[in-house]
């Protein structure tokens, strides 16, 4: 029996042909092993764009408590309404604005 692959991204909903491993919890924080979520590309880079690895770590290391951000629910909103084959600008917040 052959696996179907997984299309849509687990944050935004949105159907798409390409998909990539975000780590909950991310690899530097420990989470190399635990749990991962699949995300379309414009989701896991608005993501790092606008969280640290620790802010991801501690807070929002679920789908659930992304999505109940305040930072990323206006992203999220905007995203749902764009098609999954169109290429989107990532800004970083002001916060994360900066050497790492």
């Amino acid at each position: 029996m052959e696996h179907q692959k997984r299309t849509t991204c687990e944050l935004c909903g949105r159907e798409t042909s390409q998909l990539t491993v975000h780590h909950l919890i991310p690899r530097e924080e420990g989470g190399a092993l635990l749990a991962k979520a699949m995300l379309c590309i414009p989701c896991h880079k608005q993501i790092h764009a606008l969280y640290t690895n620790k802010e991801l770590a501690l807070r929002l290391h679920t789908i659930k408590s992304l999505q109940a951000d305040e930072k990323i629910k206006k992203y999220l909103k905007w995203i749902r309404k764009q098609a999954p084959t169109q290429m989107v600008k990532i800004k970083k917040s002001n916060s994360r604005k900066g050497p790492r």
